[in-house]
């Protein structure tokens, strides 16, 4: 009779079983199996990375400038949600929730991490590590990876999504925004959602396992707390009772205000490095930075190394795309939830300039501190963090005044994005396997809730951060071909829609329709 009962939910409701069932078994085999799982990880890892390396850098850059051709052209005027939309959140607000989502506990651990990693081993064979030309190339590099290119793909993801939910009044979930180019083949549409749910909850692992790690390495820096998987638990199972707690509240209330409380502790933390750290450095470095990141900004996008040997493009750029890919079916539906009443222009400017541009800022001034004391100070902070890349950010704040203070709100801070990014993560699960529901049920989002938790957990027991990059790039490949399949749908939506006619053509042809008006009554007079 069970077994009768459990096929018929299967049936009814494949997307999250299936889903489920698949997640379950990999932690369950991760468990038991932990070296061979994580061997098996590399291998496919290794065969990804090999073979579509160009796949991911082509991708993102089309991307890229398929969003720019749509800002500026006349379908940028198309209003999310219909021409008397207004948006549901305050333009800050607006762009708390961006930044928490699509950033937060990443930027926080690469902030410093990236550009060390890229000072102490540099991204080109023929510049010198730990020069002042090694720390140019170390800081244009990671604006690259943190800039619009990685924003590009949440943007489409989003854009795409926001316009089916409220222009076109379906429901939230990829398939159907796929219905234009795929048709309505149940099979088909249920398999796109199942690949988009095991991609998000590996994009999330990934960025959860990072949080995780570097929880555990500020700890051990401030309180001298051991680095060990049973604390990286402890901290899982803390941080799992948060995000239930706050994603059972919905988004107008929990998510929003850790969002708005996420911001203000960064921008706390952000503005005491730089006022105690070297302002005019950062103030400089972020200015060459820019200039270097717009100067390179193609060929940083299309560098593969087919003659030479070398894994740098690998592990960083193609990690980071993967990354962003497998992350996106989370933030892009998250992002649409949020964007409703904002322009199609509006929309891509705001997801692909602001948060890039605080992400820019926030590297400039910790990994910008972190370079200018190991250049003029001569601290070892590059070397440290070969070594052990969580605690980055806590040696920087080391070396400035009232360290532990600023500790203390640096781990509090990576702590409260772990919340937000996975209690976000666990409400848009729960809604792509409810038939897109805006308010699934609590128990599908503890469902979610407890199978993040524990492949983030089996991930960081079978490999640590090498298993969680693998993750991402494997459950990214498949969702790339998705993702592409979504601007073309877009495109094909958009090109049918009617354009508003802006205010100044209005009155302009108001105008000339009161000219052509004055005209015909003089020629009526002059007969």
């Amino acid at each position: 009779m069970r077994s009768c009962i459990f096929v018929k939910d299967i049936l009814k409701n494949p997307v999250f079983t299936i889903a489920a069932i698949i997640i379950t078994i990999l932690v369950v085999i991760g468990a038991l199996f932990p070296k061979q799982f994580g061997d098996v990880a590399n291998k496919i890892f290794n065969m990804t990375t090999q073979n579509f390396s160009w796949f991911y850098l082509l991708s993102v850059f089309a991307i890229v400038i398929f969003l720019i051709f749509l800002a500026v052209s006349k379908y940028g005027s198309i209003r999310l949600g219909g021409n008397e939309a207004k948006p549901e959140f305050s333009f800050l607000t607006w762009i708390s929730m961006l930044f928490s989502a699509g950033l937060g506990v990443g930027l926080v651990f690469w902030g410093v991490a990236e550009p060390m990693s890229h000072f102490y081993t540099t991204p080109s064979a023929d510049t010198e590590p730990l020069t002042t030309e090694a720390a140019r190339l170390a800081m244009g590099y990671s604006f690259f990876h943190w800039g619009i290119s990685q924003w590009s793909v949440y943007a489409l993801m989003g854009l795409v999504m926001c316009y089916i939910q409220f222009n076109k009044k379906k429901d939230l979930l990829i398939s159907t925004s796929l219905e234009p180019l795929i048709g309505t083949k149940k099979s088909l549409k249920n398999l796109i959602d199942i690949l988009a749910v095991i991609a998000t909850v590996m994009g999330v692992a990934t960025s959860v396992g990072l949080g995780v790690l570097q929880t555990n390495g500020g700890l051990n820096a401030v309180f001298d707390w051991p680095v060990n998987f049973a604390l990286q638990l402890v901290i899982i199972g803390v941080m799992f009772i948060g995000y239930m707690l706050s994603s059972t509240t919905g988004i107008q209330k929990g998510i929003k205000y850790l969002s708005n409380l996420n911001m203000g502790l960064a921008i706390l933390l952000l503005g005491f490095v730089f006022i105690m750290g070297p302002t005019v450095f950062i103030l400089e470095t972020f200015t060459l930075a820019i200039g270097d990141y717009i100067t390179h900004f193609v060929e940083y996008s299309l560098r593969l190394q087919p003659y030479q040997e070398g894994e740098w493009v690998k592990h960083w750029t193609i990690f980071y795309w993967a990354w962003a890919i497998s992350w996106s079916p989370f933030v892009g539906t998250f992002i649409a939830r949020v964007s409703r009443g904002r322009t199609i222009r509006e929309f891509i400017v705001g997801v692909l300039i602001i948060p890039p541009v605080i992400s820019c800022f926030w590297i400039a001034t910790f990994g910008g501190t972190a370079l200018w004391f190991d250049l003029h100070k001569g601290t070892n902070i590059a070397t440290l963090v070969n070594e052990d890349i969580t605690v980055a950010l806590f040696e920087t704040l080391n070396n400035l005044p009232l360290s532990l203070i600023a500790s203390i709100i640096g781990i509090i801070l990576i702590f409260t994005f772990l919340i937000t990014s996975a209690d976000s993560a666990t409400f848009i699960m729960a809604s792509m396997t409810s038939k897109g529901s805006m308010n699934p049920a609590v128990i599908t989002k503890l469902n979610w809730g407890v199978l993040m938790a524990a492949i983030s957990a089996v991930l960081l027991y079978a490999g640590g951060l090498d298993a969680l990059q693998t993750a991402s790039l494997i459950a990214a490949l498949p969702f790339t071909v998705i993702l592409l399949m979504l601007g073309v749908t877009l495109w094909r939506m958009l090109i049918k829609e009617v354009i508003p006619i802006k205010k100044n053509e209005i009155k302009r042809l108001k105008k000339m329709r009161e000219h052509i008006e004055r005209e015909n009554q003089q020629k009526n007079t002059k007969k």
